[in-house]
């Protein structure tokens, strides 16, 4: 490793940046999050639509903390897969403002959804609103966060 000439050098390093930058680009949330989290959008919705006034009032701050607890473990983005776990500094310290900016907004379409359904006459608005925005996040949550975490370089 003696007379390495600048080039060289530069090259190298270029290499490993580019190396962190394709394993941070991997970073996220484990698949079986996101379709947890759509499971729980649909059972609030139906809940929501079939179930009592109590029961939805009651299982809204169970869904937020079994999030909150799952969260806890997996927010930072480290672990998406039980094959990698990169440090902090790779995975960037704003993925978990990212997650929850994400999960607000999808709140927010799924009121606006049902809301719409609702005033089209829709006898079970909560249902389609949860199932549609479950759809979202099951299939492209992993995908919705890659490209969030790119625009708020996180």
């Amino acid at each position: 490793m003696e007379n390495i000439a600048p080039d060289q050098a530069r090259a190298a390093l270029d290499s490993v940046e580019h190396a962190r930058r394709r394993v941070a680009e991997e970073v996220g949330l484990p698949r079986g999050y996101w379709w947890a989290m759509a499971a729980g959008w649909v059972v609030l919705g139906l809940i929501g639509d079939i179930g009592p006034q109590w029961l939805i009032i009651a299982a809204t701050p169970i869904f937020g903390a079994g999030h909150a607890f799952a969260a806890s473990r997996l927010l930072d983005g480290r672990r998406r897969t039980d094959q990698v776990r990169v440090s902090a500094a790779v995975a960037g310290r704003r993925t978990p403002i990212v997650v929850v900016g994400m999960l607000l907004a999808l709140v927010v379409v799924t009121i606006g959804v049902g809301m719409a359904l609702d005033a089209d006459g829709d006898r079970n608005p909560g249902i389609w609103a949860g199932v549609l925005v479950a759809a979202i996040i099951g299939f492209g949550g992993p995908e919705i966060l890659r490209v969030l975490r790119r625009w708020f370089r996180a």
